[in-house]
């Protein structure tokens, strides 16, 4: 059984960093692509950023391209996100994703349980 397991986030100031962990325990996990998904209040699960299983290959939406990056570090089966220059608008539960490397969320097989981050002005 795949588990995935998000830490980090929290209440960050407008133009502050954070940066969120996904924890992935299971079969073979290191081979997984992963992605960062995140969901405001009163909206749709929307894509922030993906990652193939190599980390050779990276996508981002365009909202956070330039300010978001996301890595993994196989050994340890956990995938990054670096959020710089905040914006309110990044606040939302952010979601780790595992199995696939697309913007479509129902193209994933897994999903941590999710961690809010509050950018406050």
């Amino acid at each position: 059984q795949v588990q995935l397991i998000e830490s980090g986030g929290g209440l960050v100031q407008v133009g502050g960093s954070t940066r969120l962990s996904c924890a992935a325990s299971g079969p073979t996990t290191s081979n997984y692509p992963m992605g960062w998904f995140r969901q405001a209040a009163g909206k749709e699960r929307e894509f922030v950023a993906g990652i193939n299983w190599t980390g050779g290959s990276t996508s981002y939406a365009d909202s956070v391209k330039g300010r978001f990056t996301i890595s993994r570090v196989n050994t340890k089966n956990t995938v990054y996100l670096q959020m710089n220059s905040l914006k309110p608008e990044d606040t939302a539960v952010y979601y780790c994703a595992g199995g696939a490397y697309s913007r479509n969320p129902g193209a994933y097989e897994y999903w941590g349980q999710g961690t809010q981050v509050t950018v406050s002005s």
